[in-house]
């Protein structure tokens, strides 16, 4: 069942379906995370979109490895949200449910195997400012009410 919906689904359009998994990656002092922004200048959280029978770690790890460079250890689900848009550069309607997923560890260990995206460590807020789809901003909020409580409890 999917949390939330962002963007209109148009009646009758045809829509290519895209199943995604994406992360919340911290730097190592937990005070930025990290954002992909690919060829069209948009910022999203790293990952994409599920391969044949792959399960969501799966997924996240090779997503991870590609456009990050990254080994990664997945941490808590952070929850699933949807996204209903039309992009203009491959001129195509799109249906994007995805899982979200915090990483619990990380370690880079080589150059990204996809050189054409531009990586940007940025704060929560900043992040929020930037991402383009409702769904990423979602996580990041989620996760930012989930570690505000866990650090409240703390506390």
């Amino acid at each position: 069942m999917v949390r939330e919906t962002f963007g209109m689904k148009i009646e009758n359009q045809d829509y290519r379906r895209r199943i995604g998994v994406h992360v919340v990656i911290f730097d190592p002092e937990k005070k930025q995370i990290l954002l992909i922004s690919p060829p069209n200048g948009s910022f999203l959280l790293p990952g994409g979109e599920i391969e044949a029978n792959e399960t969501h770690e799966e997924t996240a790890k090779r997503e991870s490895m590609e456009e990050l460079g990254f080994e990664i250890e997945l941490g808590e689900f952070i929850g699933e949200a949807e996204d209903y848009y039309y992009s203009k550069h491959r001129k195509q309607h799109y249906h994007n449910p995805a899982y979200f997923y915090t990483v619990k560890s990380w370690k880079a260990i080589c150059d990204p195997l996809e050189d054409f995206n531009q990586l940007e460590w940025m704060t929560l807020s900043e992040a929020l400012s930037k991402l383009k789809r409702g769904s990423h901003k979602w996580a990041v909020q989620q996760y930012e009410k989930t570690y505000m409580k866990m650090s409240e409890t703390i506390e």
